[in-house]
């Protein structure tokens, strides 16, 4: 579907992730059985309803075909295929990464090399 995905994580939880190498997912990842991401459509939306406000996030990107088939698009919010990983996310996949700031008008500021 895509080449890149994007997960919004808290730095604390990706600092020991980068540590361990692999991410396993955040709270509502493990609860569901598999980590949550967006297409770069789709990340904005996501920050605005599940990040309102909250500091000290990371922006992460990540290679989507470096998942292979434990990455599916599944039905989610109004219908839109979300990239869902079955399986722990090596940080070896990752892209780049960079902090998620609250811009001036009170969302999170997107770096101009989203699409």
């Amino acid at each position: 579907m895509t080449d890149i995905v994007y997960k919004i994580v808290p730095e604390t939880l990706w600092r020991t992730a980068k540590e361990k190498g692999v991410f396993e997912g955040a709270e509502i990842d493990l609860r569901d059985g598999f980590i949550h991401f967006s297409t770069g459509a789709q990340v904005r939306e996501t920050a605005r309803l599940h990040f309102a406000s909250l500091t000290g996030l990371l922006l992460v990107a990540v290679d989507a075909t470096a998942l292979g088939e434990a990455l599916r698009y599944e039905p989610s919010r109004g219908g839109d295929l979300f990239p869902h990983l079955y399986a722990d996310l090596p940080t070896s996949s990752v892209l780049w990464e960079m902090p998620l700031l609250i811009g001036v008008d009170g969302r999170h500021a997107f770096p101009e090399i989203m699409p």
